[in-house]
């Protein structure tokens, strides 16, 4: 069993920020991004870490910018620690197979959301109002429905809590008109491809978000790329709207925590083993089944 990974604390190297799973190191005009195996639910970190996580992030990841890449320009430069500068290599062991380096690019500041089926706020949303982020849908849809057609549901990016959910037209207002239009046509087009990827290797990708950033006047993708941390995979063999659906991401998670009546608020819980070891096991199967491969040691 791998040991778990909770903090990266790598000598020599600027620390620009740790976010709820990724510690970044800022090496001028490039970024050297680390998975940790830290989980959060309900907007915290949890106190237990899921062996392997950031290994399947990050190589999930890699897959997917690789399949994607004739879309849109990414920001990965080398997955492979052996060929990194000399400098990240002395941290080799710990960075191996849960590493990035990348452009540095600047992030912009909306998350851009694609929809394919009815769940989760979707859901929540269109039994109070018929309409998911103020986008009518016909009446009698059940949850975890397929919707009509795939919709992108531009959200604000929140530092701390949740992020908040905007129409097209306010996101059009932060980063502007002709900006969002192009996000919105990127985000369904990349969303498609890993759908269509997905439904032939037993995955249905109920939703997900992507971020984008510039560079030098060019718009490329960035952070992580459909992952069981950024959308919803199901089991297309067990797939049966009309309800919430088995999940291979942290759904599972969450479910405990709501079993056990957790209030939402400081202190965290930790995990059980058997929670741990059935996370990891959910994330390790959605990456054999979508890369068709072991992950990297």
């Amino acid at each position: 069993m791998s040991n778990v990974v909770l903090e990266t604390n790598l000598e020599g190297l600027t620390l620009a920020r740790r976010g709820k799973v990724r510690d970044v190191y800022d090496l001028g005009d490039r970024l050297l991004i680390v998975a940790t195996d830290r989980i959060s639910a309900f907007d915290y970190v949890l106190g237990s870490g899921i062996p392997d996580k950031g290994k399947v992030l990050t190589q999930l990841s890699a897959f997917w910018f690789d399949h994607v890449g004739d879309v849109l320009p990414h920001h990965v430069l080398a997955v492979d620690v052996d060929t990194f500068p000399a400098p990240l290599r002395a941290h080799s062991e710990i960075l191996r197979g849960r590493s990035m380096l990348v452009h540095k690019t600047a992030p912009l500041p909306v998350e851009c959301v694609a929809r394919g089926y009815l769940s989760g706020s979707g859901w929540k949303d269109y039994q109070k109002t018929g309409q998911i982020c103020g986008i009518s849908l016909p009446p009698g849809l059940r949850e975890s429905d397929r919707l009509p057609q795939s919709l992108f549901t531009p959200a604000t990016k929140a530092e701390s809590g949740h992020d908040e959910n905007i129409s097209e037209a306010q996101a059009g207002e932060i980063v502007g008109k002709d900006l969002i239009s192009k996000l919105r046509e990127l985000t369904l087009s990349i969303y498609e491809r890993g759908v269509e990827h997905g439904l032939e290797h037993g995955i249905i990708i109920a939703d997900t978000k992507f971020e984008f950033g510039m560079k030098n006047g060019q718009l490329m993708l960035i952070d992580e790329v459909l992952t069981p941390d950024s959308s919803r995979f199901w089991p297309m063999d067990h797939y049966a709207p009309g309800t919430a659906q088995p999940s291979f991401d942290k759904q599972f998670v969450r479910d405990y925590l709501e079993k056990i009546g957790w209030n939402k608020q400081p202190p965290v819980p930790s995990l059980p083993d058997d929670v741990v070891m059935r996370t990891r096991e959910k994330y390790l199967d959605a990456y054999r089944l979508l890369t068709g491969r072991a992950l990297h040691p």
